[in-house]
């Protein structure tokens, strides 16, 4: 790409703030270095990378690149056969610690969210923990290469610390003697030279022996290593030359093992650099809340809302604009300070971006193409050195422009024609732009020339465009209108102004004809643009409204679903579980009744059939209404003699006789009753109906008026009192008895105790107590029925 459209557009700036989304000097320096690119695939990886980026930030936050540094000069050093430092050494350690750290970051996103690029360079970095082992035992981190790295410098530290040691000793020693104290500056001990010395008053020089290593400033301080302590500050140094010695060697050692893994370092660090820069990429897209642009190769640009991202957010206008499918080039006309150079450059840095595979400062389904090259010529560069004016510096640079553009190109122009004769000038726009459109560039042209509005007419693939102005404030809004041409508005202005109205009507009489049609046409554009502006707002406005509605009743709508569902679930498993009920209760009955019927033998008294009636009642479930209706709907003509079922108790018999309109005898078993016949379901046909059970018992209601309300158990053993009390408090429920008395008598408190046992769990027992001093006391149980 053209450095000068770079410079033109300021993409550089761009790149600025790229390279302060980068966590490293690896990603800054790749981000300074980024450039446009015309190939349609590479940019179209580029920005799924980018993508992928801005995914994890999003689930994960910012990805770890701490510890990572840019340690190829140092990898460069260990491969010429140079020793590196502890310094040096421990950054490749944490480098490749780092490494090892974002591998498995990424790796463990890819899990969750598919982030294939990413994950593919994180595979390729190799994970050195043998080598980054080997240098942590040797350095610690503040670069220090500790005691054991070596045996020999374990031992080599342990005797030097032993010597200094006993070297403070001696000249503490000398410190505390009363006559040396008086010729010291300060009673301390001090370092000169690598070597223990005290500061001594320069007078007692001849007093005090030793060697002078060093003086103070104003010479009133030597600094005086004494003769005592000479030898043992020799052992030191020799010490300390051994340490320097095996520290050497031990570097060595280390740089060797870094030199084995030279090539895999400088690849690991190369990917380390991509993957900073590419996270940086997302992190731009979050500063500037770009979106990922739909890209394409035949020319075609749709900006939504594109912003100039160098302008600040809370004062930048939105850009709408589409160019490549009905039209090829645009005519932006209008005043000065208008916007119409921010929108030329918008245009062109969002194609830069987008070519660099960064995020756009725009709406989500902006669009734009991967030009070939990116043509510019705006502002104003004369040259006073080059004696170049305004009009013959545009005219190089379009030269320029002419010579290097392809079918493939975008051509940004901005005021041309301009610095010339108005009429030699428009002349030579219509002809520069009939030849650019001839080759089949995309072109957006800034122009002040009224001819060109009429050329945008009339030209088939050309659009005019204009910025919008607000007459009312005398100001431009910066907002660009594409299909109406701009207005001069001088007329306006100059009256709003306070420009006599006499002046600026003898004005308008200097205006041609045909520039007046010019002029009303554009008014009528504008007013009917303005209504439609109105229009559109107010149908979006509907539409969202609608758009909320319709997502308000969706969700409505499931939540019905859902407890619909839940509901019918419930009601299907309440019904089976009442019909299994209504089953084992009706199965209950009848046995009940056959063995009754057995007992009895002819007869069932009538506190036993009011009793099975209740409990076939009871184990009716809960639907049967539903199912009375349903079998009220069937139309089915029962007769005497047809097999039936009985839908509430579930149960099949025939029909003895038709009793009434709504009434029929059926016989269930051994055992008769009167059924409705909406209740009944026809299942067989006269013909087929079986003989009637002649031998089957009668049950007859016998109604006892002389009912009892208490029962005498004396004499009688547990088994045989419970069932009496059974069969007692059953006919005194039938009865509607609210209270009956259990003489069971004193005695040894059997019988009473397990009779109280026994009504604590009876279903027909209300409450019980001992009866009263009246009533017969401990000898009597008083029951209440429900």
């Amino acid at each position: 790409m053209n450095k000068k459209i770079i410079k033109t557009l300021d993409y550089k700036k761009i790149l600025h703030k790229l390279a302060h989304h980068a966590s490293t000097s690896l990603g800054k320096d790749a981000a300074e270095k980024l450039e446009p690119k015309g190939d349609f695939e590479l940019v179209k990886l580029r920005l799924q990378a980018t993508d992928e980026a801005v995914n994890v930030e999003r689930l994960k936050g910012n990805a770890p690149f701490g510890g990572i540094r840019d340690i190829r000069p140092a990898l460069h050093r260990a491969r010429i056969g140079g020793m590196l430092n502890p310094t040096e050494l421990l950054d490749i350690s944490t480098t490749m610690f780092g490494t090892r750290r974002l591998k498995r970051f990424v790796l463990a996103v890819h899990e969750e969210y598919a982030i294939p690029m990413l994950k593919e360079q994180v595979e390729l970095l190799s994970e050195n923990k043998q080598l980054e082992d080997k240098i942590n035992s040797c350095i610690d981190e503040n670069a220090v290469v500790v005691d054991g790295a070596s045996p020999e410098l374990g031992r080599v530290r342990s005797e030097l610390r032993t010597g200094e040691g006993r070297v403070r000793e001696r000249l503490e020693q000398m410190l505390r003697n009363s006559s040396v104290q008086k010729m010291l500056q300060d009673v301390l001990i001090t370092i000169r030279n690598d070597r223990f010395v005290i500061p001594v008053k320069s007078e007692y020089r001849s007093s005090f022996g030793g060697m002078i290593h060093d003086q103070s400033a104003s010479g009133a301080t030597l600094y005086i290593e004494p003769d005592a302590i000479v030898q043992l500050n020799n052992k030191i140094r020799e010490l300390k030359f051994k340490e320097e010695v095996e520290i050497e060697k031990i570097l060595r050692a280390l740089t060797e093992l870094v030199a084995e893994q030279i090539d895999l370092l400088v690849f690991d660090v190369d990917q380390l650099a991509e993957l900073d820069f590419t996270f940086a990429k997302a992190g731009l897209a979050r500063e500037l809340k770009g979106t990922m642009p739909r890209l394409n190769d035949r020319g075609f640009i749709k900006i939504k809302r594109g912003r100039h991202p160098l302008i600040a957010a809370d004062s930048v206008v939105p850009l709408d604009l589409e160019l490549g499918n009905d039209f090829s080039q645009i005519i932006v006309t209008g005043p000065n300070t208008g916007g119409k150079t921010v929108s030329l450059k918008t245009v062109g840095l969002l194609s830069l971006m987008a070519m660099s595979g960064l995020f756009v400062p725009a709406e989500e389904g902006s669009q734009l193409c991967v030009f070939d090259a990116i043509f510019a010529d705006i502002g104003d560069e004369q040259s006073i050195e080059q004696n170049l004016s305004t009009f013959s510096s545009h005219m190089t640079n379009i030269i320029s422009i002419l010579r290097d553009m392809t079918p493939k190109s975008l051509v940004l122009l901005d005021e041309l024609g301009a610095g010339t004769d108005p009429a030699e000038g428009s002349a030579l726009a219509i002809s520069i732009l009939d030849y650019i459109h001839q080759i089949g560039c995309r072109i957006i042209a800034t122009t002040h020339y009224s001819e060109l509005k009429a050329y945008a007419y009339q030209k088939q693939g050309t659009i005019n465009a204009s910025m919008e102005f607000d007459i009312q404030t005398l100001s431009p809004t910066y907002r660009l209108l594409v299909g109406v041409p701009g207005r001069s508005n001088a007329f306006a202005i100059a009256e709003r102004l306070g420009l006599s109205r006499r002046i600026i009507e003898h004005a308008r009489t200097q205006v041609g004809e045909e520039d007046k049609r010019v002029e009303s046409m554009i008014a009528s554009l504008e007013e009917n643009r303005l209504i439609a502006e109105a229009e559109r707002l107010s149908a979006e406005q509907l539409r969202r409204e609608a758009e909320e509605m319709r997502q308000t009743l969706e969700a409505q709508q499931a939540k019905f679903d859902e407890q619909r569902d839940k509901l019918l679930e419930k009601a299907e498993r309440d019904a089976r579980e009442a019909v299994a009920k209504a089953r084992r209760e009706a199965d209950e009955v009848i046995a009940d009744l056959r063995r009754m019927a057995q007992e009895e033998a002819g007869g069932v008294k009538d506190h036993r059939l009011v009793e099975a009636k209740r409990r076939l009642e009871q184990a009716a479930p809960e639907l049967r209404d539903k199912q009375v209706r349903a079998a009220k709907k069937r139309p089915e003509q029962i007769e005497a003699g047809d097999e039936v079922r009985v839908v509430t108790l579930g149960q099949k018999g025939h029909v003895v006789e038709i009793v009434s309109a709504t009434e029929a005898t059926v016989q269930l078993g051994i055992m008769k009753m009167k059924v409705e016949l909406s209740n009944l379901e026809k299942t067989g046909s006269p013909a087929q109906k079986k003989p009637a059970y002649h031998s089957a018992t009668t049950v007859k209601r016998t109604r006892d008026d002389n009912v009892r309300m208490e029962l005498d158990m004396r004499g009688l053993n547990m088994e045989e009192a419970l069932i009496e009390a059974d069969r007692f408090l059953d006919e005194s429920f039938l009865s509607n008895l609210g209270q009956v008395y259990l003489i069971h008598g004193k005695g040894t408190g059997v019988l009473r105790t397990g009779m109280q046992e026994y009504l604590r769990r009876h279903k027909h027992v209300k409450s019980y107590r001992m009866g009263n001093y009246n009533e017969g006391g401990a000898g009597v149980t008083v029951v209440e029925l429900k």
